[in-house]
């Protein structure tokens, strides 16, 4: 791919841009305390949670990745977002009341509260080497590697650093308040610069996707027969979903965002707000993904196909908008990880060894390990297009880790007889056939489609948890208040939320959102 030049005014648009996020975010920080620093003081309003969880979801695998599969197989990537959106919903009624009633600072130590520290380490332990070798590492390899693609002579290992530095910057001393604030304008470029690019990208290739989707082309199509290769149609109901609730709603990274929030309701509602912006990544991403591959065929790398869409579709000035949303894309996402990751081993390891810390303590500590966590990842970042089989078995053996941690998840909260030993022994089973899978998948399930894989883990893993749990007592009633679902409770709030206004009523607006993705399904049937 040739290089592409970018003007002067390009660039001044993106240092303003750098400095602005940096000034703002550490204007907003707080590290008073350590629920100041690792929660904002769950202090958060809807809006600020919704706009904020959207930025840190749109990682470099989102822009990247999606539009890079669209540009190969079509619209069917977008079912992931779709199916997302439909969690979120699910996680809004469900799961977030109890995540806030409960206090916890991490996900990791819900399992806790609701089983034992056993599950809790095991989780965190997951959490955390994924988070620094994958995500911060991945995120900071794909950001080198758009500078690259503009500035060749470039040191991969240097723009590594300097990306680094950015987002350490503000995330370090501010912690979760400066990393929401800096998400908050984040969020703002993002929509603006991908609105743009898909007005632009429209206007040159909008005729080639109208054509396709008249003529029922398999690339405008969301539902996939069973031998697609993308995404068969029954891995929409049976795989993506698990997935999706391992992501949305047992994610450090995500759910920190939702912690935050002042009450259970601005959190809902955040949640929702966040399901409306996802829907719209059909149109800001997926499609002119599809559109890429008329406007640049050939590429050699699906990756750069965002990028190529930016240098190549967007005029002087408009240009520095849209590289602001790509680099807002990935530095979020690098805040968010670094936050998160540090969130967890201060909560969930640091403050189980050493009990006596006070709350001053754990800040300096977990400015500490973000420290260590960016260092590392940017250590390792360069060195992971060399290692790229490593990491795919990595994402492969995450896919199939996460659903035994899911089926944890919901027995704890839907299903008051599942016990501590219980979740550990199912953990673990899960743990053990996911290193199998790594070696056997082909002798046990064949060229079966994982997301038709991750179905069979997850009832594995249920009845593991469930059987196991009977052959030792019930759990305590302790162990069950503010973590487990309550019928009455939920039959209470409907009344309570029925009398007021529907638009301020989250479960009204859930409705439309539903009636949304069912539309879209229908359309791209």
């Amino acid at each position: 791919m040739k290089t592409i030049s970018v003007g002067i005014i390009d660039v001044i648009i993106v240092f303003v841009y750098l400095g602005a996020i940096i000034w703002w975010a550490l204007k907003k920080g707080k590290s008073a305390d350590s629920q100041s620093y690792f929660l904002a003081g769950r202090s958060m309003p809807w809006w600020i949670v919704g706009l904020s969880l959207f930025a840190a979801s749109i990682s470099s695998t989102t822009l990247i990745g999606q539009s890079g599969d669209a540009y190969h197989t079509g619209l069917a990537v977008f079912n992931y977002n779709l199916t997302g959106v439909v969690v979120m919903v699910f996680f809004a009624i469900f799961l977030l009341p109890l995540y806030i009633k409960s206090k916890v600072f991490t996900i990791p130590e819900f399992l806790e509260k609701r089983y034992d520290e056993r599950s809790r380490y095991y989780f965190s332990a997951i959490c955390i080497i994924g988070n620094i070798f994958l995500d911060a590492a991945g995120a900071l390899y794909a950001a080198a590697l758009i500078i690259k693609l503009i500035f060749p002579v470039a040191d991969l290992q240097l723009i590594v650093i300097i990306f680094a530095l950015i987002a350490a910057s503000y995330t370090i001393p501010g912690g979760l308040s400066s990393a929401i604030n800096a998400e908050l304008i984040q969020a703002i470029i993002l929509i603006l610069g991908s609105v743009l690019l898909t007005y632009f990208c429209f206007i040159q290739g909008g005729d080639y996707f109208a054509e396709l989707f008249q003529n029922n082309n398999i690339l405008t199509k969301l539902i996939r027969p069973l031998d697609d290769p993308a995404t068969p149609w029954p891995g929409l109901i049976v795989g993506m979903p698990i997935l999706g609730i391992y992501f949305w709603a047992n994610n450090q990274t995500l759910v920190q965002r939702v912690l935050s929030s002042k009450s259970i309701d601005e959190g809902r509602r955040g949640i929702i707000l966040t399901g409306f912006l996802t829907i719209s990544t059909l149109f800001i991403i997926a499609i002119p993904g599809v559109i890429a591959g008329n406007l640049f065929p050939g590429l050699e790398k699906p990756d750069m196909v965002y990028p190529s869409m930016i240098l190549n579709l967007m005029p002087v000035g408009l240009l520095g908008i849209s590289l602001a949303a790509l680099l807002s894309a990935l530095i979020s996402t690098l805040s968010a990880i670094m936050n998160a990751t540090s969130t967890l081993f201060t909560m969930d390891f640091y403050s189980k060894f050493n009990k006596q810390s006070d709350s001053k303590n754990l800040v300096k500590i977990g400015k500490i390990t973000s420290c260590i966590v960016i260092l590392i990842a940017a250590v390792w970042a360069p060195q992971i297009g060399k290692f790229g089989s490593l990491l795919k078995y990595y994402q492969e053996m995450l896919s199939y880790i996460s659903p035994p941690i899911v089926a944890a998840f919901i027995l704890g909260v839907f299903n008051k007889r599942t016990n501590a030993n219980g979740a550990f022994i199912g953990l673990m089973g899960g743990l053990g056939v996911a290193v199998l899978l790594l070696f056997f998948k082909t002798h046990i399930f064949g060229n079966l489609h994982f997301l038709l894989i991750v179905p069979f883990l997850f009832m594995f893993s249920l009845i593991l948890i469930y059987i196991t749990s009977l052959f030792s007592s019930k759990p305590s009633s302790e162990k069950l208040t503010n973590t487990t679902f309550s019928k009455k409770d939920f039959i209470e709030e409907y009344y309570s939320l029925k009398d007021g206004a529907w638009y301020k009523n989250y479960l009204a607006w859930s409705i439309i959102l539903l009636i949304i993705c069912a539309l879209i399904w229908l359309i791209f049937r």
